[in-house]
């Protein structure tokens, strides 16, 4: 089964977050997909991290090479779509590229954020609870 997971879900597995075994089991035996753009949304949210200083250097290091050992395909997404996506449900253009992905995909989604969920229910996309 494919899996689409966004960047904080992938962060809970990765910095040992209280989600971190839930999302290990629910997408085991799946094939995770995402957005192109996931390297720098990881990137940029070991950034924010780093302002609010709840993580240091090391520990995203760390993370980071546990994040290049986990298999994800990373799909281009249609720009286009991703546009017109975000006008209808106003979101950010990074939330459209999940949603994009997933139903490109016809995939359910996998997330830690409540807004993200609420507006994949609305376009009829699968969020897989954790």
């Amino acid at each position: 089964m494919k899996v689409v997971i966004d960047t904080s879900a992938l962060l809970a597995v990765l910095l040992n977050e209280p989600h971190r075994q839930n999302i290990i089991e629910l997408t085991r035996g799946t094939e995770l997909y995402a957005p192109a753009s996931l390297h720098w949304e990881v990137s940029n949210a070991f950034s924010a991290m780093f302002k609010q200083n709840r993580l240091s250097l090391e520990q995203a290091q760390t993370a980071l090479q546990a994040y290049r050992h986990i298999p994800i395909r990373l799909e281009e997404i249609d720009l286009s779509a991703t546009l017109n996506l975000a006008w209808e449900l106003n979101i950010y253009a990074y939330d459209a590229y999940l949603l994009v992905c997933a139903q490109y995909l016809n995939a359910p989604l996998i997330t830690l954020d409540k807004k993200l969920s609420t507006s994949a229910s609305v376009i009829g996309i699968k969020i897989l609870e954790v």
